[in-house]
């Protein structure tokens, strides 16, 4: 497009560099008023979502400024007349690529954005990051491909079949990434959460991985289980939905024992116990329960609040001994399984003796 006043060749490429200059002008300005915009956004606003979702698009919005004005420059030209539907199809083409630039970059700040504020793991959110950006540049690459008029069945199905192949030789790691999302995004666990698995193991949950999860016993061992292995398990986390844990003890006194001193007792031990460890949960009022009559001893149990798990054992072995040594002090009994049988014989009869019993007609008394 040339206008009618311009006829040598010297004035069309005055021409086509004034317009490739007013366009990256143009873009210049528009690159400082987002720059402006974004400052501005960062003081009005909390969130670093909005700056950043501008700071993504201001590169791609001048490219295409520029791309366009050259393109523009280049239809102004004469000896380029001929070629107008190829510069048209060049400037769709353009607007294509950067419009797939564009979208990759304000995904990818959305997608980190997301991420962070579901506290996932930061290499996690890098991995995720590549993955979505590669997936938009596919996507571009194949809408400007279909639109340049090349058949991009074949390459669909080629990506197809090579994506099953891969699938099918990374099953086992795919399997694991997989699961170690949704361990992630469902905060199934987190990194320094005391966790019990059903097999046994259990400790304190070190690095959730993109394959595997690593777990420090209290052994100081280091267990690595695959993100997949611990999807499928029963898992008890000792650290939601808070730190804090009961602990019971369970015991039983003679069923001679006045019931009421025992309970009084068995409370006045909790309750020093409570005040003398800093493991235990000062707020908590200990409790005090009859459960049932047993074969030796009427049980009871006793129930306080730890901080969290490990401290638990301490506090369940402090109780267990206070309350033994208290009761000792006390003179009341804890029974020993015991049995007692008793028999009963006819009135009028006596049960026969042993037969080398004092009495008894085979001893050498009778003889």
């Amino acid at each position: 497009m040339r206008p009618q006043f311009v006829d040598s060749p010297l004035e069309e490429a005055a021409w086509a560099i004034g317009i490739l200059l007013v366009s990256a002008l143009v873009a210049w300005l528009i690159l400082l008023g987002m720059r402006r915009a974004q400052r501005k956004l960062q003081q009005r606003f909390k969130s670093t979502l909005p700056p950043q979702l501008l700071a993504s698009l201001s590169r791609p919005l001048f490219l295409l400024v520029v791309s366009l004005g050259l393109i523009l420059a280049l239809s102004s030209l004469s000896y380029l007349e001929t070629q107008g539907a190829v510069l048209l199809k060049a400037s769709v083409a353009v607007v294509i690529v950067l419009a797939t630039y564009a979208l990759a970059r304000s995904g990818g700040v959305l997608l980190v954005w997301y991420l962070r504020r579901a506290k996932i793991r930061q290499s996690l959110v890098h991995l995720a990051q590549r993955f979505t950006i590669l997936l938009v540049y596919v996507g571009g690459l194949l809408v400007l491909l279909d639109y340049l008029g090349i058949s991009i069945s074949p390459m669909i199905a080629g990506l197809g079949l090579g994506g099953l192949a891969v699938a099918l030789a990374l099953q086992p790691t795919l399997s694991n990434f997989f699961a170690g999302t949704q361990i992630v995004f469902d905060r199934v666990v987190s990194v320094g959460d005391y966790i019990e698995l059903g097999n046994g193991i259990r400790g304190y949950v070190t690095d959730v991985g993109w394959r595997s999860t690593r777990i420090r016993t209290p052994f100081n061992n280091v267990v690595i289980i695959p993100n997949s292995r611990l999807a499928d398990s029963i898992i008890t986390n000792y650290s939601g939905p808070t730190m804090e844990l009961a602990v019971i003890v369970n015991a039983g006194v003679s069923y001679s024992s006045d019931l009421a001193h025992v309970e009084s007792i068995a409370l006045t031990v909790a309750r020093e116990v409570i005040e003398d460890l800093d493991e235990t949960v000062k707020t908590f009022e200990p409790w005090f329960g009859y459960e049932e009559f047993g074969e030796s001893n009427i049980n009871f149990w006793v129930w306080l609040q730890a901080t969290d798990r490990v401290a638990s054992f301490r506090v369940t072995s402090e109780l267990i001994k206070r309350l033994h040594a208290r009761f000792n002090q006390e003179g009341i009994t804890i029974n020993y399984p015991v049995r007692t049988t008793y028999l009963h014989w006819p009135q009028g009869t006596q049960p026969p003796l042993p037969p080398h019993s004092p009495g008894s007609a085979g001893s050498e008394e009778n003889r």
